[in-house]
């Protein structure tokens, strides 16, 4: 028999858009794990938009206050979708409440603010999980286990980059996102957060770094009103960017393996242009997010002049028979958030972890850091995890 499990979303903009419909998904893709997720409530502050999501999605009631869905009984899960100056505050209320929390990276804008969540959720014996989608790419979990597998030899070096467009337009309004105070580290703690997962996930520990950052959009116009996503605004007062446009950062793992990571938020011509190159002494993969069933291989004897094959992923890679019959038919992002709801719902119901952990979050944020501290100091860093 089935039990009901009362799930609950904190934060309605898109990403709480996501993880609702990834709620309602979960079913139509995997057997459904003990609990099926029911949308009991939706919490967001600005006016109007809880009511219109409980409307849209049919969660039982709306609110614009969260401290009302931590002291709801019929919630069981939380999703913190909310921005991320909230996640410390928000997460370690709901875990203290009894909720299992599944909540967005960077969880918070410091690695004590992921600290604190992390201890919370342990303290209070519910199941944490994070949002790091793009490790439950299928092509990704292939990649792995071929690293693992020894497939390519001894890891010597990787490449991971994360190019995006999204605040590259000079009339994006400044929203909490290029704000220290609320937003934290900019585009590290959104999308370096996501590379510094995949550089753990595929190659292990990161033992010192060195980072550089930049600011290259110094002022932004201030919103008239409430936003959603990356708003554009003009012509009203003007305001600095306090945070980071731009990082890139030479990695030292604990295997010995060397690395980069780049990422930029103002890359004019990019959209979502995410991905990573995996070399070792016998072989190397390449993933791209944008074609984000495939990826490319190279494995043999050969060395020199060794060929590269494409490879689409099938029913036998990671969850992708969960959504697919046959190699080549595509996914696409949000199947990587239901990956990630039933994961979730799949670790409160067997009290095991599976997929991105609390643990996985402190680990990135500790990294991100590490980053902030090198691009001060011009100095090599050890992560503090």
């Amino acid at each position: 028999m089935v039990d009901e499990l009362g799930v609950a979303v904190v934060g309605f903009g898109w990403m709480g858009r996501v993880h609702t419909q990834a709620y309602a998904r979960v079913p139509h893709h995997f057997p459904l794990p003990a609990l099926r997720p029911r949308l009991v409530a939706v919490a967001e502050e600005v006016p109007g938009r809880a009511e219109e999501a409980a409307e849209r999605y049919g969660f039982a009631s709306a609110t614009r206050d969260w401290r009302e869905v931590a002291a709801d009984p019929r919630v069981q899960a939380v999703s913190v979708t909310a921005p991320n100056f909230l996640h410390r505050e928000i997460g370690v209320a709901m875990a203290a409440a009894g909720k299992h929390l599944w909540i967005e990276k960077p969880v918070g804008l410091t690695a004590g603010d992921a600290r604190a969540v992390a201890d919370a959720v342990a303290a209070a014996g519910v199941c944490g999980a994070v949002g790091f989608n793009y490790r439950n790419a299928p092509a990704v979990e292939r990649a792995r286990d071929l690293i693992a597998a020894g497939e390519l030899g001894r890891v010597t070096h990787v490449r991971i980059h994360l190019f995006s467009d999204y605040a590259a337009h000079p009339d994006g309004a400044l929203t909490w996102r290029y704000e220290r105070e609320r937003g934290g580290s900019g585009v590290l703690g959104d999308l370096a957060s996501h590379g510094t997962d995949l550089a753990r996930f595929l190659l292990g520990d990161i033992a010192a770094l060195t980072a550089d950052t930049a600011v290259f959009l110094p002022e932004r116009a201030r919103p008239a009103g409430a936003t959603a996503g990356h708003t554009l605004a003009s012509g009203g007062e003007r305001g600095p960017v306090e945070n980071e446009d731009y990082v890139s950062c030479l990695l030292r793992f604990a295997s010995g393996a060397r690395g980069v990571l780049e990422a930029c938020r103002v890359s004019v011509g990019e959209q979502n242009n995410y991905g990573f190159e995996v070399h070792g002494t016998k072989g190397a993969v390449f993933w791209d997010f944008r074609r984000m069933n495939e990826f490319g291989v190279s494995l043999g004897t050969t060395y020199q002049d060794q060929p590269v094959s494409t490879v689409y992923v099938g029913p036998g890679d990671g969850e992708y028979g969960a959504f697919q019959p046959g190699a080549a038919n595509a996914m696409g992002y949000d199947d990587l958030k239901v990956i990630e709801a039933y994961r979730f719902l799949r670790s409160i119901a067997e009290g095991v972890p599976h997929g991105a952990t609390l643990a996985d979050a402190v680990h990135s944020a500790a990294v991100l850091d590490a980053m902030a501290r090198s691009a001060e100091t011009g100095g090599w860093v050890t992560p503090q995890a």
